[in-house]
């Protein structure tokens, strides 16, 4: 029997359009692309992007442990969360609950004032203080600290082996889910977006220590989210500071208002690869309170920066996007 296997007591696993196709998909029994549509499969499901491929490809599973992995690792579909799904699937109007939910946050004083949006139609992004509430930040800190197997008074602890770097492969928990529910972080997505009608994206925390002669930085340089093959869609990410981050302790950074000179800059490229390109000094670090989340555009090229303080930088990455999100087929 699989150690994920469930018995023959439990409820079964309801029908989820577009599962098994995914799995077919990751696992090359057909071709074809996904998109979209398996985010949202997989945000209804409370699953990572990254995390599920990652498991389907390494543990190659019939449809029935797929099942059981779900249920392990993010329990049973949520009814009102699959119900909405389901309708979206069949052309059908949301459920009553998912009505009552968007006019509740629509119905929301605006969270990103004045200031805000004209940062973020200027410069690409938007910071919303104050997004979840103390005792969620802390809860969230205490996770990181867990996950991280690391101690705030012991800096030796503070550098365990971690396989992807900055990043802490944990995507489900209540700490997490609190951030991605929050009514404010909500409503900042949907100003952005011009609708409530959201899905959350199911990510991952982060843990950066200072760096040092023996600990190099260990990150991805600054890079695009997206495919750059145009026309480049809309879309959205966003970073959650869980401690008061300076520009000295691994911020966020990014190139401000590249979104509005993307399309000059590629027809200048020629043939080079626009990922190859190095801008790292164009570059401006985002510096915040514990609590600040920033919202950013897909199409600003962004990264950590190293953390040259004295203490680590704890975040929580996160998302929200409508079903009808555009992606581009062919990356580049």
């Amino acid at each position: 029997m699989s150690p994920h296997s469930r018995r023959s007591s439990d409820p079964p696993f309801p029908d989820i359009p577009g599962l098994d196709a995914f799995r077919g998909l990751m696992l090359g029994e057909f071709n074809g692309t996904f998109g979209t549509h398996t985010r949202v499969m997989l945000s209804m499901l409370g699953l990572g992007l990254e995390q599920t491929m990652t498991w389907l490809v390494q543990n190659r599973p019939s449809p029935e442990e797929l099942r059981d992995w779900i249920v392990e690792v993010a329990g049973m579909p949520h009814p009102d969360a699959l119900a909405r799904y389901t309708a979206w699937i069949e052309d059908r109007p949301a459920p009553a609950t998912a009505k009552d939910h968007f006019a509740a946050i629509d119905a929301m004083p605006q969270v990103l004032d004045e200031r805000e949006l004209a940062r973020w139609e200027r410069d690409g992004y938007a910071v919303l203080s104050d997004a979840i509430a103390p005792a969620e930040i802390e809860a969230l800190t205490r996770l990181v600290w867990q996950r991280a197997q690391a101690r705030p008074d012991v800096p030796a602890t503070w550098y365990a082996p971690r396989p992807q770097g900055i990043m802490l492969q944990h995507f489900q928990s209540p700490q997490q889910d609190a951030a991605r529910r929050g009514k404010r972080v909500h409503k900042a997505f949907a100003q952005l977006w011009g609708t409530a009608d959201l899905w959350p994206s199911i990510d991952r925390i982060g843990f950066s220590p200072p760096v040092t002669p023996k600990a190099p930085f260990r990150a991805t340089p600054l890079h695009w989210d997206c495919s750059l093959h145009r026309p480049v869609p809309f879309g959205l990410f966003g970073v959650l500071y869980l401690t008061d981050t300076g520009p000295d302790q691994g911020a966020f950074r990014l190139v401000p208002g590249f979104h509005h000179r993307l399309n000059a800059w590629l027809d200048g490229l020629g043939n080079r690869d626009p990922r190859g390109v190095d801008l790292d000094d164009e570059a401006v670090p985002i510096s915040g309170r514990a609590g600040d989340l920033v919202i950013c555009r897909h199409d600003i090229p962004h990264g950590a920066s190293p953390n040259r303080s004295d203490r680590p930088r704890l975040v929580q990455y996160l998302s929200m996007f409508p079903a009808w999100q555009q992606e581009q087929d062919v990356w580049l």
